[in-house]
């Protein structure tokens, strides 16, 4: 059997993982302007940036505080540094370096919250802070429940201090935090923590194998638990249920990854994007019955009211789906509703 060896890396240094989505700038921004250089922590910041052009580093090495850059994949951790996710790539914590992968979306995301929590967890165990800000749904809420179980200290930003309350309340609502704090009290809290703890002392578990086995593990939860009917949004393939504490996962073999909640959004995703193919299908239809409608006009067989009246037709049948578009969805966790100019602006 092989085994693990710990570096000193592992034992020396502290993690602290940071995750956000909408609002979330100005309270990342925030918190590192209350972060010394001399941290001996290393920072990492996933923010909802989908394959957009990001300048989060830049906006967080101007401060002058600590150095910032996008992660590189394979690159040492080294403490005093915040590691933003790059857009479009999730960004894992591995044994003394930083991964990152084009892998499946989870919870309709890359740059995904969870697999940075995940990742960290697993690895450095009770040597991890994990910190969820301003954001909606709840990505992020399955990866501090992993860091609550493997030892590390979680802290949720107050909910009725973010822009988006939906995923502090995600997570308050489904892990034992320990801390609920407003953005400015965060960062004091951090230095605190980060002085007090004793890395080797912290140490609690965190020595699980990560990358490959990580992935094994995965698919051998995947086979053991029954399909349930319903399938992937993504892929359309069958998916599995799974419960981490009172949350509630759905992934299927390629590796996509949904709480119920994101599920929820993602079927009305779907179920738009099918309702927008179809309007313009009979759109489509109303045009060639107006073309032929004006050709009928200049002499054609078939009268040009009967064009007209397949043209009509088209379009009111447009009526109910648009209909079915624009109202409103209602969301189960009761904070907000899920419907056209509101779905999901900041998992894109």
């Amino acid at each position: 059997m092989e085994i693990m060896m710990r570096s000193p890396l592992r034992e020396q240094i502290q993690i602290i993982v940071i995750g956000a989505s909408a609002g979330g700038v100005d309270a990342i921004r925030t918190i590192v302007v209350g972060l010394p250089a001399t941290l001996s922590a290393a920072v990492f910041v996933t923010l909802h940036i989908g394959s957009h052009k990001s300048d989060l580093p830049w906006l967080l090495g101007r401060l002058g505080t600590m150095s910032a850059s996008h992660a590189v994949h394979g690159e040492e951790i080294r403490a005093g540094h915040i590691f933003v996710a790059p857009p479009d790539h999730h960004m894992t914590v591995e044994s003394g370096k930083v991964c990152l992968t084009k892998g499946p979306r989870e919870n309709m995301a890359r740059p995904a919250i969870d697999p940075m929590f995940r990742s960290a967890a697993r690895t450095y165990g009770a040597n991890v802070i994990g910190v969820i800000l301003t954001g909606g749904l709840n990505d992020g809420t399955a990866g501090l429940y992993e860091v609550k179980a493997q030892g590390g200290l979680t802290i949720v930003q107050d909910p009725s201090d973010a822009v988006g309350a939906s995923m502090p309340k995600s997570a308050i609502a489904n892990v034992a935090v320990d801390y609920v704090l407003t953005v400015p009290e965060i960062a004091p809290l951090l230095v605190q923590l980060v002085a007090e703890r004793s890395p080797a002392e912290a140490r609690k578990g965190g020595d699980q194998a990560t990358g490959d086995s990580q992935e094994k593990g995965m698919t051998a939860q995947f086979t053991l638990n029954h399909p349930v009917a319903v399938t992937c949004p993504d892929c359309g393939g069958a998916l599995r249920r799974s419960e981490l504490g009172s949350l509630t996962q759905f992934s299927c073999h390629i590796g996509h990854v949904y709480t119920a909640e994101i599920m929820l959004a993602a079927q009305f995703l779907t179920m738009e994007r099918s309702v927008e193919q179809a309007m313009r299908s009979l759109s489509e239809r109303a045009e060639l019955c107006r073309i032929m409608m004006e050709k009928a006009q200049e002499g054609e067989a078939i009268s040009p009211a009967r064009w007209q009246d397949a043209m009509s037709e088209a379009f009111d049948q447009t009526a109910p789906l648009r209909e079915l578009l624009t109202r409103e969805w209602i969301h189960p966790d009761g904070d907000g509703i899920v419907g056209q100019g509101s779905v999901i602006t900041d998992l894109a």
